[in-house]
């Protein structure tokens, strides 16, 4: 059934409402800038020992503390440099958890604590860097 009068011709339509393109261009908008705080920055940070949140540690971890003389310390027991691979070692067997936290001093030397973060690589532990909540 035809409504349409004999002399109506159907004409294109000239006028285009972009209301609906501007929505949806507004909600991706809204998607990505949401989307883009999820995404985190992997850089390097120099004054490491400060940070703004943090987490207490449980005791059943392995902690080593790495002072700026040079002094390694194992779960608080001093550990010289040439046995500090087997008192990592030890730690373990006694710890189940497989984690180890790691505390340098700030101003200590890198390769101490590199050191350290090889032999937790190399007895497969799981490495937690510890650091200090800073005061605002």
């Amino acid at each position: 059934m035809d409504f349409r009068k004999d002399d109506d011709s159907m004409e294109p339509l000239t006028m285009f409402s972009q209301s609906s393109l501007t929505d949806i261009v507004l909600l991706l908008l809204i998607f990505f800038l949401l989307t883009s705080s999820f995404v985190t920055n992997f850089g390097i940070k120099v004054d490491i020992p400060k940070a703004e949140t943090g987490a207490q540690t449980q005791s059943d971890f392995i902690t080593v503390a790495v002072t700026n003389d040079g002094e390694f310390y194992v779960n608080g027991e001093l550990t010289s440099s040439g046995m500090l691979s087997s008192a990592i070692r030890d730690a373990k067997q006694s710890s189940p958890q497989g984690t180890m936290v790691l505390r340098a001093d700030k101003e200590a030397i890198i390769d101490n604590a590199v050191r350290v973060m090889n032999i937790a690589k190399a007895l497969e532990l799981k490495i937690v860097m510890a650091t200090e909540q800073s005061s605002r």
